[in-house]
């Protein structure tokens, strides 16, 4: 039973990722003519294009892209406890867990995406199509941290310490 629920809750989390990361490309604006960013577009496309159809954006928040992450979380939310034998769980816990959850997805994205980009630029010898994606996720959350800390030697410091906020403020959330 436990290798079901990990087996289920890995792919419904990998759905809630693609769906959060063209949330968030969209939020930093990305360049939609790279290839990751396409990829994201071609696998998102089933839920947000109908969503689209019903939910007009407002001003530059795709609203429909919006749903789609919590229709996303509150499915996964919903199964989990179903696989588990507990049935849906009451309407107050189901928000609050999905809303969790879409935290914690957003938190390790970031973390991710900043480990990626500072170790992509120690060996920064050719081009990677992820690069561009990896700079735009990172440098909005990077920007504040930059202006407190100054490189050391020409060292940047900043992804460091945006990776252990992110850590502490995951460890708050358990």
């Amino acid at each position: 039973m436990n290798a079901l629920i990990f087996i289920v809750k890995t792919l419904l989390s990998l759905v809630l990722f693609v769906m959060l990361l063209r949330l968030l490309l969209q939020w930093v604006r990305a360049d939609f003519r790279n290839p990751v960013c396409q990829a994201v577009v071609r696998l998102t496309n089933w839920l947000v294009l109908p969503l689209r159809r019903l939910l007009p954006p407002i001003g530059r928040l795709d609203t429909a892209s919006v749903v789609a992450v919590v229709i996303v979380a509150l499915v996964e939310i919903a199964i989990v406890y179903s696989i588990m034998g507990h049935g849906l769980p009451p309407p107050v816990l189901w928000v609050r867990e999905a809303a969790l959850e879409i935290i914690r997805t957003t938190l390790w994205t970031f973390f991710y995406a900043i480990l990626l980009y500072a170790l992509l630029s120690f060996f920064g010898a050719g081009y990677s199509p992820f690069q561009p994606v990896l700079d735009a996720l990172s440098e909005p959350v990077l920007r504040p941290f930059r202006r407190f800390i100054p490189a050391v030697a020409g060292i940047d410091l900043s992804p460091l310490w945006a990776l252990i906020l992110i850590q502490a403020v995951l460890i708050l959330l358990n």
